[in-house]
C-alpha cells in the first residue's frame, strides 16, 4: 500500500518510520522544510516526495500538521486524491477539523476519518521522531456513522501493525472534551507552574515532581495555542474547574484548618485511586 504522510515533524516523522520499519508499505512524504526533506530521504523514513504524481497513488493519506494547515492542504489537494484514497488528519482536536474535511471529502467521493495518536514527546521536529513512539499508545479514531466498515478495517490493522495498543473509537465532542482535561489543561498548568521565580532557584532542590509539573511547559507555542483556541470551550470549563479547586486549597490554608485541608488531601487520593491508571 502506498502511504502519503503531509508533515514530517515528530508524529509524520515518527509515522513514516514506524511504517518502514513495521510493515512494507511505500511512504511518500512532503514538508515545507526542505532539511526535512532530506533527513527523511537520506534515513528511508520515505520512500520519495508526496507530490501531483505520487498523491493520487496513495491509498492512505495522514495529515500530521496542525489544524489549520490540515484543513488548508485537504482544500488545495483534494480534487488530486484517489476515489479509493482513505484520509485521516492526525491532529490534537477533531470537531474544527471534522467539521470541514467531512463535507470536503464527500464532495470529492474518497473516505475520511478524524484521528488523534495519543503519544508525542517534549521536543518536536523530524529529529525528535522515532520508529518506536506509538509502541502501545492508543490511537483514537472519530468515524462517522457512514464510515464504511472496510476503511474501519483497514485502519485498524493499519495502526496495530505500527504498535500501538489499540483503537479507541469516539466522536469530535467527545474527544476535545476529554482531551480539554486530560492534555490540553496538563500543558496550561505546566505552562504557569514553571513561571514562579523560585523556578530559576530550585537547583538542588527538585525531584521527580517538579519534572513531572515542568515536562509539558517546553511546548510548542504556535502549535497549542491553535489547539487551546480551537477547543476554549471545553478547556475554559476545565479552568474554571481546576481554579475552584485551588481555591478550596488556598482557603485552607488561610484559615490553617489542618481539618479541611486533610479531607481535601483525602478527597484527592481517592478520586485518583478511584480512576485507576491514569
Amino acid at each position: 500500500m502506498n502511504v502519503g504522510i503531509v508533515g514530517l515533524g515528530l508524529i509524520g516523522g515518527s509515522m513514516a518510520r514506524s511504517i518502514k520499519e513495521r510493515t512494507g508499505h511505500r511512504v511518500y512524504g512532503v514538508d515545507l522544510d526542505g532539511e526535512t526533506m532530506s533527513m527523511a530521504r537520506l534515513c528511508g523514513a520515505i520512500d520519495g516526495a508526496l507530490d501531483e504524481r505520487t498523491l493520487p497513488q496513495c491509498r492512505l493519506v495522514l495529515l500530521a500538521v496542525r489544524p489549520g494547515a490540515a484543513v488548508q492542504w485537504a482544500r488545495e489537494h483534494a480534487g488530486a486524491l484517489s476515489p479509493s484514497a482513505v484520509l485521516v488528519d492526525l491532529c490534537g482536536v477533531k470537531r474544527a477539523v471534522v467539521s470541514a474535511l467531512t463535507p470536503l471529502a464527500r464532495e470529492h467521493g474518497f473516505a475520511y476519518v478524524g484521528g488523534h495518536p495519543m503519544a508525542g514527546r517534549e521536543r518536536g521536529g523530524f529529529v525528535s521522531s522515532t520508529a518506536d513512539l506509538y509502541v502501545g499508545a492508543s490511537m483514537i479514531l472519530t468515524p462517522d456513522p457512514d464510515t464504511p466498515e472496510q476503511v474501519l478495517d483497514l485502519l485498524r490493522a493499519f495502526f496495530l501493525d505500527l504498535g500501538f495498543a489499540g483503537i479507541t473509537l469516539s466522536d469530535p465532542e467527545e474527544h476535545d472534551r476529554i482531551i480539554a482535561f486530560t492534555s490540553q489543561l496538563a500543558h496550561i498548568v505546566s505552562s504557569s507552574y514553571v513561571k514562579s521565580p523560585e523556578a530559576r532557584r530550585r537547583r538542588g532542590f527538585s525531584a521527580g515532581s517538579f519534572q513531572d509539573m515542568t515536562r509539558v511547559a517546553r511546548l510548542d507555542e504556535d502549535m497549542w495555542t491553535e489547539l487551546f483556541l480551537d477547543d476554549a470551550d471545553f478547556l475554559l470549563r476545565e479552568l474554571d474547574e481546576l481554579m475552584l479547586h485551588l481555591d478550596e486549597y488556598a482557603q485552607a490554608l488561610r484559615a490553617r484548618d489542618a481539618g479541611r485541608l486533610r479531607d481535601l488531601l483525602r478527597d484527592g487520593r481517592e478520586k485518583k485511586m478511584a480512576a485507576g491508571g491514569c
